[in-house]
């Protein structure tokens, strides 16, 4: 699990739907949420907690132009671990460190090694916060 710091900077609510940007190292995040009540903490100015799974984390090579997803984030790989059907990789981002796992496929198309340049993107939905 990815679990970086942050403080919630703007929320945006439309029904029981939030779209909430936190700004994690200068670098903004979004999440959409479902409001409930226990999700009180959501408010301007508060720390939160961002939390994703490495397998949410996609890899893309080059510039990730035009895409629908929110949360790009680019930078070296600084760690990779092949497997025969899943390899775990680390991306070092503005965020912080991004751990990803793929397909071991991917990692060959793609000609992934340490120091490869890469986009890490993530769903707005497949991000949580906690406090």
């Amino acid at each position: 699990m990815n679990t970086i710091k942050g403080e919630i900077v703007a929320i945006r609510s439309s029904g029981s739907i939030c779209l909430v940007k936190i700004n994690v190292n200068n670098s903004i995040i979004t999440s959409i949420l479902l409001k409930n009540d226990r999700d009180s903490f959501i408010k301007i100015s508060n720390n939160v907690t961002v939390l994703f799974k490495e397998a949410a984390v996609i890899i893309a090579t080059g510039i990730a132009e035009n895409t629908s997803l929110q949360n790009s984030f680019t930078g070296p790989i600084i760690e990779l671990n092949k497997g025969l059907i899943l390899s775990t990789l680390t991306v070092k981002t503005t965020l912080g460190n991004i751990s990803s796992i793929i397909n071991t496929n991917a990692v060959e198309q793609l000609k992934l090694s340490l120091n490869t340049p890469v986009t890490a993107l993530i769903k707005s939905n497949e991000i949580m916060l906690s406090i």
